[in-house]
């Protein structure tokens, strides 16, 4: 017990203004990588490989097994390389993130909840006549890659675009709508398919939907031809049971628009246009 005291002093009297700078930077970096594997199988596999790697450490220790102690001691950089093969997916999405400049023009925000409205009611009607629908509403991330696949629209967003884009035995019905500020950018996208497992009753669709939302901060609108349900994926979770609604104040909700629909949706040119449509 004295020679621990003895040892935790020595180590409180060597630790400088840098050494605590130092700590803090590995400890954030440490724990912002956790946050954004949350809920991921990623952290299912990085689980598993630090209880292998802390068994193999005690058994070392307690066993003097000198090989095991030596192949711990030199395999950083493989484990360095092997982290970045395992987690590529998350470390795009980190480096995503940062960078995002934030220098793209921003729509106003009664701009935004009129989107978001012709949305939720085309993803309504959509539902009621059970046809199948895929609406990826683009947020901070571009989405250049997935608006290359389809076929470029550059549309005035309304539901009667929306409904025609996915009628049936049209040749858009499969593929994907992209939605930048307000507009219809692209249709008949495709969209990468997400390798997490997922409930049996989940179709194509919501593998796409969850995929591009794994690798970018975009909003996918999900409407399934068997059900006629909604469902909105988001970081690459699936949100289901929703309605017209529901899925309404979900967007505005994801938008950090929620706070503002009480004013825009009591003016009078607004309501007179409700009242309209």
């Amino acid at each position: 017990m004295p020679d621990f005291q003895t040892a935790l002093r020595d180590t409180l009297a060597r630790l400088s203004l840098p050494a605590v700078i130092d700590i803090m930077v590995v400890s954030l970096s440490v724990y912002w990588v956790l946050l954004l594997i949350r809920g991921t199988t990623a952290m299912t596999v990085l689980r598993g490989a630090a209880l292998v790697l802390v068994s193999a450490f005690l058994l070392s220790q307690a066993f003097d097994l000198r090989v095991v102690n030596w192949l711990l001691r030199n395999s950083v950089t493989g484990l360095v390389i092997g982290a970045a093969v395992v987690f590529q997916n998350e470390i795009r999405r980190a480096l995503e993130r940062l960078g995002r400049t934030g220098f793209r023009p921003a729509p106003q925000r009664e701009e935004q909840v009129h989107a978001i409205e012709i949305v939720a009611r085309a993803a309504g009607r959509l539902a009621l006549q059970q046809r199948g629908a895929l609406i990826v509403l683009e947020h901070d991330t571009g989405l250049r890659e997935v608006i290359d696949t389809g076929i470029p629209l550059d549309a005035e967003l309304s539901v009667e675009l929306i409904g025609s884009i996915f009628a049936i035995n049209t040749p858009l019905h499969d593929g994907a709508v992209v939605i930048r500020l307000g507009r219809v950018i692209a249709a008949g996208c495709t969209l990468p398919l997400s390798d997490s497992d997922m409930p049996s009753e989940y179709g194509m669709r919501h593998r796409a939907a969850i995929g591009i939302t794994e690798r970018t901060d975009a909003f996918v609108v999900v409407v399934s031809e068997e059900r006629g349900e909604i469902a909105l994926a988001s970081a690459g979770h699936m949100m289901t049971g929703l309605d017209e609604h529901r899925l309404m104040r979900q967007l505005l909700r994801v938008f950090a628009l929620d706070a503002d629909v009480a004013n825009l949706m009591s003016s009078p040119e607004r309501a007179a246009e409700r009242r309209v449509s």
